[in-house]
This record gives C-alpha cells, structure tokens and sequence, in this order.
C-alpha cells in the first residue's frame, strides 16, 4: 500500500513536472518569447502566467495583472502568479510602487508570509516569493528597493540557469537609484541583460532592459540590436514600440525614432490587451511631435500639437510637448505661442510654461511679457524647493528636479540680458546654467533642459563675435544631443564665422540630411542644401 502511495505522489509529480513545460521557450502572440517554468496542470493557466510574465517585462502593468488574476482562477495554486501579479504593482524605472495594493494581493494567497510560503509548490516558487515579500516589507521606498536587489541579486546566484531570476535583478538595479541614473549601476544590469539577450533575442525583457541600460548617448550603440529585435518581438505591445526609440533619440537616428513613435501611437492591441490611450496627447506623441520638429516636418509636428492642447486631461502631456515645440521650431510669435494651458499643479509642470513662454516673449523681444514669466519662474522654484523642505524628501529624482527649474530660472534671465544687448551678462549667467546642466544626471527623451544649455550659451557667444567658443559649446551640446539640428546649424555657423570652411561644411551637410524630408518652406533648409552641396 506505501509502495502504491509513493508511485501515484510519483506520477502526479512527473505529471506536475511535465505541465510545468520543461526549459523550452515558449512563445506568446505578438509579445515575445520566454523560458518560465510554472507547476501547474492547466495548460490555460500557464499560458496566462507566461503572458502576465511577458507584460509585466514590457511595462503594461495592468494587462499584466489581469493575466496573472486570470492564471489564478484558472488553478488556485498557481502560487507564482500571485508573486507576478504582486510585481505588477512596483513600477521601477518609473520610480513608481504601491505597496498598499500589493501587500492586498500577496494577502489573497495567505495571511503571513510564512503561511503563502508553505503553498508553494516548488522550492523555486517559494524563493520568488521570498524576493517580492522583501519589496514590500518595511521601511521606506529607498529602503525596501535595497533589500529587494539584495534578494534579486541571490535568487539569481542561486538558480544561475534561470534567465528570469537574472532579468529581474537586471530591472531591480535599474530602479535602486529612485528614478535617476547612475551609470555604474546601469552598466551592471546592462551586464546582465546583454547575457539573456544574445541567447535569446526574442525575449522582451531582455531586449526592453538592454535598452534602459544603455539609452544615453554614451552607450546607445550598445542598444541598438536589442531596439531592432524589441520591434520584431512585441508588435502587440504599443510601449515595446516605443521603447525602441529610447535608442534612436539618444543617436539622433530621427527616422527611427519617428517610425518607432508612429507605430506605438498606432499599435493594434491583442484583445485582452487594450492599447495605451494616447490619441490626441501622450507620452509616445511627445516623442513623435519632438521627431518631426527634428525632421523638419513643421506642419506634422503643429497639427499633432493642436491635437494635444485641444485633447490633453493633463496639463504636463501637453506643456512638454508645447514647450519642446515651441523652442525647437522657434515659433515665437505664432498661434502656438499664445497658447495658455489649463494651470498646473506640479510647480515643475508650471515653470516650464513660464520658462517656454518668457523664452518666447524674449525671442520676440517682448521684455515686459519675459520678465513676468521669469518672476512667475521664480515662484515656481520657490513652491518646489518648499515643498521639498516641508517634506525633507531627499530622493534623487526631487533633487535633480530642483536642478532643472534653477538651470531654466539662469536660463531665462541670461536671455533677459541678451535682449538687453548686454551679452557678457549673459554669457556668465549661461555658463552657471551649463554648470547646472552638466551636474545634472543623464534623463532619456527629450532634453530635460527645454533648451539644452550649451546650445543657447553657444548662440550668445555667436551673438558676442566669438565664433571660436561658440563652436566649442555647440560641440558640447551635440555630444549630449546628437545631430540635433538646432545644434548643427549652430555649429556650422560658427565653424564659418572662425574660418572653418571644410568644418562647416561637414556640419551643413549633416543639418541636410537630417532635414532630407523636410517642409519645403522650413527656415534655414536652402542654407543647409546649398552650403553642404558638392
């Protein structure tokens, strides 16, 4: 009778072992493919983990949870989903995590942590546990993402053949630092990603991590396979899409990015997964609008505009866009620079209107308008750095903010000088602005600084008669923004001013073939083909 009692526990756990699906990939529609290994019997329910696993790689968060629900109530003891789905509340590269909810999904499945340990069903699913119990144990945010790479960190040491242990302490590293990047660190999850990513091409996760790792101009090139084949993978996933362009800005590829934004904004979503909301005004169309200023492509870039201010339930969605749009194309005096958002909460989200707009008044050579910007400037950075007071937050990413607004406030008042004619106030103004910048850490997208620095102190220098400095400044630039063309065309002109002719040339040339599908009537265009022309 024992015998007969060890041979059926026996059968049941070859049975268990052969529904777990082995180390073979497994591949989801339109989302990729992925190596997990999951106890349970029910085949739906571990494709429903598997898919849940694979969004929560590719950041759709709440399709990940509805999958992993799903998995649930397709086998209750399925203990792993409810770890998956208890990840889906902690948004990492995002600086984003709720606890609250989490810790009421990991109570679903038991009481204490010791009670949801002893269902698991393998040693395995009980060491992924263990992990996400440490990311919502006690202490502050800064605190529990510690311990929880700590944990990663283990779990991954401790299984070297699971990928997903790997990739998941790849993303713990690039969230241990509150939402800011610190290069060394991203260099190790870049170490780990990379690993997964050249035995598995197809996995998201991977490729998605690869490209957080390496999205700054310094590393993009390391980056550039894993966009590619995040493209070819997840053509389900609109932010997978997306993601590619994080590459293409950081090499000032503009096609790319535009294609890549274009796609992601258009995505035709799996059923169970309904595409991101970004008609009208949203992440993926302030890149888009940013690509077709790039481009050239003015009026693509105003109508999408006009769709976002016109649409935009939050005012930060379109005073990015409109701020970026408005300096880029250098649009002082047109309809969008009348634009009047609906007020701000975020003080962050007001300065930049006010820095946007007094930028224009001063372009315009309207002193009065820009000096009411810049006292509204200044209250802005006031409510921000009291607010940061009251709360002694001291997370890098509220420190960083503070930066920006004081890089914009030195920004706004070097132009003031400059429309004053007194250049070499505005110069030293400037310089502090630049010092701020380049303190500053490395943010993705489109520039943090609406008007990057070292290019608007590289244009007063032009306007002092110091070709010479300029040049070196518009270098500068380019190195943190690549083949931006408002950089180039401040390159060019300064290389021609000091007498660098092939320079010049060469920088001519660039500007063109950024522009090669330009609007016909874009300002400087003729310039650029005619003094790049053989």
């Amino acid at each position: 009778m024992i015998h007969r009692r060890c041979s059926v526990a026996l059968l049941a756990l070859c049975a268990i072992a052969r529904a777990a699906g082995g180390q073979q990939p497994v591949s989801v529609p339109g989302l990729g493919t992925i190596t997990f290994p999951v106890t349970t019997q029910s085949a739906e329910a571990r494709q429903a983990f598997l898919r849940g696993t694979l969004l929560l790689h590719l950041f759709h968060y709440e399709e990940s949870r509805a999958a992993f629900r799903q998995a649930e109530g397709l086998d209750p003891g399925i203990t792993i989903a409810w770890w998956g789905e208890a990840m889906a509340w902690n948004y990492a590269v995002w600086n984003q995590q709720f606890p609250d909810s989490a810790r009421a999904t990991l109570a679903r499945l038991g009481p204490t942590p010791a009670a949801r340990a002893a269902k698991a069903r393998t040693p395995r699913e009980r060491d992924y546990l263990a992990t996400v119990e440490t990311l919502y144990g006690t202490g502050s945010k800064a605190h529990r993402d510690t311990v929880y790479a700590s944990a990663a960190e283990k779990l991954s040491k401790s299984y070297p053949d699971d990928d997903e242990a790997k990739l998941f302490y790849a993303l713990a590293l690039l969230g241990l630092n509150q939402g800011v990047r610190d290069i060394a660190t991203y260099g190790r999850a870049l170490v780990l990603a990379t690993d997964v990513f050249k035995r598995h091409p197809d996995h998201p996760g991977a490729s998605h991590y690869v490209i957080h790792a390496s999205d700054d101009p310094a590393h993009a090139a390391l980056g550039l396979d894993a966009a590619r084949a995040l493209a070819k993978s997840s053509p389900a996933a609109d932010h997978g899409q997306h993601m590619t362009s994080h590459i293409f800005m950081a090499l000032g590829m503009w096609d790319d990015l535009v294609s890549a934004n274009e796609r992601a904004t258009h995505t035709a979503p799996m059923p169970e997964m309904p595409a991101m909301k970004n008609s009208g005004c949203g992440h993926y169309n302030n890149w888009l609008d940013y690509g077709y200023v790039a481009q050239g492509r003015i009026q693509s870039a105003i109508s999408l505009l006009r769709k976002c201010m016109a649409s935009a339930k939050k005012s930060s969605d379109a005073i990015d866009m409109w701020s970026h749009y408005l300096i880029d194309a250098e649009d002082w005096a047109g309809e969008q620079a009348q634009w009047v958002p609906a007020p701000a909460k975020a003080p962050a989200d007001r300065a930049t209107f006010h820095f946007s707009h007094g930028f224009a008044a001063a372009r315009r050579g309207d002193k009065q308008e820009a000096e009411r910007a810049l006292t509204a400037l200044q209250q802005d950075r006031q409510a921000a750095i009291a607010a940061a007071d009251k709360s002694h937050d001291t997370q890098p990413e509220r420190i960083e903010a503070l930066k920006r607004l004081n890089a914009l406030e030195l920004e706004l008042r070097g132009s003031l000088q400059s429309t004053a004619g007194k250049h070499d106030e505005a110069i030293a103004l400037l310089r502090q602005a630049t010092r701020v910048e380049d303190g500053m850490a490395y943010a993705f997208g489109p520039p943090e600084i609406d008007k990057p620095s070292h290019e608007l102190l590289g244009e007063e220098l032009l306007l002092a008669k110091r070709p010479a400095d300029a040049r070196m400044e518009f270098q500068k630039a380019l190195q943190a923004t690549p083949l931006r063309p408002l950089a180039l065309r401040g390159l060019a002109r300064s290389c021609e001013a000091a007498g660098l002719a092939a320079e010049a040339k060469l920088a001519w040339a660039q500007l063109a073939g950024v522009w090669h599908g330009a609007d016909g009537s874009l300002a400087g265009l003729d310039d650029a083909r005619r003094k790049s022309a053989p």
